[in-house]
């Protein structure tokens, strides 16, 4: 029995990662100034969504992947990056405090999974802000003839493997310089960005006037006899008629239209900024909601709307892949268009970099605040605005776009993204299916997993208790593993799966089937019956689907981006378990219970159990 007591330190390891985070009572005053209204939050989510993507995007996925059918594909990926917005939209209304994801992991599931969520944000912000500062360097070269670019390759050529051809000191400087503007003050911040969001918006409404306008619908009724075979050409659909399909609305067929929707995905993301502002917004459990949902929507009518304006101005197969709307514009003899193209190109990338950086001084404050980064960090100005994280984070993004190669890091940004969306997911599941605080077990004793399981399939529950909220613990277990076994044959078992072999089928079908039992044991557990302004629809299937579309999209991801995001976990985990993991403060608070008044006319009550488990806020008089 000597070598019993050695564990004995593992025990408080376990509590200190899982601490959930204590929702601060009302009557604490937050640091940051709520000055944020709904028109800024949608602003803000449509701004950082509709960056130079809608002036590139369509043209390159309408002529290799989906042809007129394009505008489909909009709309799939906008029905899946709904579920995420779902999802936050719900937090957002539950949790009005700044953190985004890295907030919502800490008050559902704890330290660790929270930091790391956390540390995937930081990671996404980081590299979307410099990748978007190079595009806005290199549209304005382009604008001036490319002079800057054959400056400093001839003066100041890089030839080191990940490190650019040339230093970027335009885009450093562009960082720089927005850095400064969002340290100045949140409201000015978000003036410059509603600007920049409307003149964008303008651009675009003009864009699709004109196709529709000036657009032959019999572009979207062409012919095979209609297409060029020109073999030089690629297309994702592997067709033997022509590499540009077969004519038509789908030429490339309804394979050709998913394939598009999954690289048109990647077009909606950016409106969880919007969760990152909690703690400054007037009414964050109305606007939150609202400005997720209305910004997804207005970023889906501006996609599906140039699309449809491209595809009818000229064939699709005659699209420009860099600079589809010049050239469409220039094929109806609208050359002159051209110059409001360029202009709302670069309101469009302004409005993306302050997008990007704008969430990310706020991840890295409330991580500082809570103790899991370095504490200076979380030093507010007397503006009320997070001034050190924007300036060092600002900092970070300009030492990326001025001296790296971020092409092969964009991968990378992708993983971490989708992890922070299905992780929001799999908590708002265990947030409804959590027991309130006056819910007491009766059942007494172990009872083995399989009796449990069940147990609460064939007869749940009426009302939620410890053992139905387990039973959804361990099912959402259980179904994140078989998604990784999902993916796992869906990418490596490909050609076999094409091939209707069998043994691969199998594979396939039965991590489905188990999935499927857990989804329904979930489907059985009583709800929680408190109430928020916002709440998911059809549960768990919404959220479920949303883990297993971003899984999916994972596991497409190439072996590299997986190496190169491991290192960056690494490197996470060892400031976490250097550093915050001491200086945690939820580790250093009493463990009891909080109390936090939501913000509305309702007041709300959040109880924690021993090891800080939030229980969702319940009605006063229920």
């Amino acid at each position: 029995m000597a070598g019993v007591p050695c564990w004995d330190w593992l025990l408080p390891v376990l509590r200190m990662l899982s601490h959930r985070k204590q929702i601060p009572a009302a009557s604490e005053r937050s640091s940051l100034r709520r000055c944020l209204s709904t028109v800024d939050l949608v602003a803000l989510g449509a701004g950082s969504t509709l960056g130079a993507g809608v002036y590139i995007l369509a043209g390159e996925v309408a002529k290799t992947s989906s042809g007129p059918s394009i505008v489909l594909s909009f709309l799939i990926a906008a029905a899946v990056s709904a579920l995420a917005g779902l999802c936050y939209a719900e937090f957002g209304a539950r949790v009005p405090l700044a953190g985004s994801a890295y907030l919502y992991s800490y008050v559902t599931v704890g330290e660790l999974w929270a930091f790391i969520a956390g540390w995937n944000l930081l990671l996404s912000y980081v590299i979307g802000t410099a990748s978007v500062a190079r595009a806005w360097s290199a549209t304005f070269d382009q604008l001036l003839g490319k002079k800057m670019g054959r400056f400093l390759g001839a003066h100041a050529a890089m030839s080191s493997a990940g490190l650019a051809e040339h230093p970027d000191a335009f885009a450093a400087g562009l960082v720089v310089l927005l850095a400064g503007v969002l340290s100045f003050g949140v409201k000015e911040s978000t003036t410059v960005n509603k600007v920049f969001t409307a003149l964008n918006v303008l651009v675009l409404l003009f864009v699709t006037l004109s196709g529709f306008i000036k657009g032959d619908l019999s572009n979207w009724k062409l012919r095979e006899d209609d297409l060029p075979w020109a073999a030089g050409n690629q297309s994702v659909a592997d067709n033997t008629t022509g590499a540009f399909g077969v004519g038509g609305f789908m030429p490339y067929g309804f394979s050709g239209t998913l394939a598009g929707a999954s690289t048109c995905f990647y077009a909606f993301v950016g409106f969880d900024c919007i969760a990152t502002t909690g703690e400054e917004v007037r009414n964050p459990q109305r606007s939150i909601p609202m400005g997720i949902i209305l910004s997804l929507l207005i970023c889906f009518l501006a996609y599906f709307g140039v699309s449809a304006a491209l595809t009818l101005m000229m064939p699709y197969y005659l699209l420009d892949t860099m600079s589809p709307l010049p050239v469409a514009f220039e094929y109806i003899g609208w050359s002159s268009a051209k110059h409001a193209v360029a202009v709302g190109s670069l309101c469009a990338l302004t409005t993306s970099l302050l997008g990007s950086m704008f969430p990310m001084p706020r991840i890295l404050y409330a991580m500082a605040r809570d103790g899991l980064l370095f504490k200076p960090l979380a030093k507010v100005s007397r503006r009320q605005c997070p001034v050190v994280a924007t300036l060092v984070s600002g900092g970070v993004a300009a030492l990326l776009a001025l001296l790296f190669d971020l092409k092969a890091l964009i991968d990378m940004m992708s993983i971490g993204t989708l992890l922070a969306y299905s992780l929001v997911a799999g908590c708002v599941l265990l947030l409804r299916y959590r027991p309130g605080s006056s819910t007491e077990d009766t059942r007494a004793g172990k009872v083995p997993a399989v009796q449990l399981w069940w147990d609460h399939l064939v007869h749940p529950p009426s009302h939620p208790t410890q053992r139905s909220s387990s039973a959804v613990a361990w099912a959402l277990t259980a179904i994140a593993a078989l998604l990784c076994a999902v993916s796992w044959v869906s990418t490596a078992g490909l050609q076999c799966l094409c091939a209707g072999g069998a043994w691969c089928i199998t594979a396939l079908a039965l991590p489905l089937l188990g999935i499927l039992v857990a989804a329904l044991l979930i489907w059985r557990q009583p709800q929680s019956r408190e109430r928020a302004s916002f709440m998911v629809p059809c549960l768990p299937f919404l959220p479920l689907l949303s883990i297993t579309i971003n899984s999916i999209l994972m596991a497409w991801l190439s072996a590299g981006a997986w190496l190169r995001y491991l290192l960056w976990m690494a490197i996470g985990f060892l400031i976490y378990f250097g550093y915050g993991i001491r200086h945690s403060a939820e580790s250093h608070q009493p463990e009891g219970a909080a109390s936090w008044e939501a913000m509305g006319s309702t007041a709300r009550e959040v109880s924690l159990e021993p090891c800080g488990t939030v229980q969702c806020p319940s009605a006063s008089g229920q």
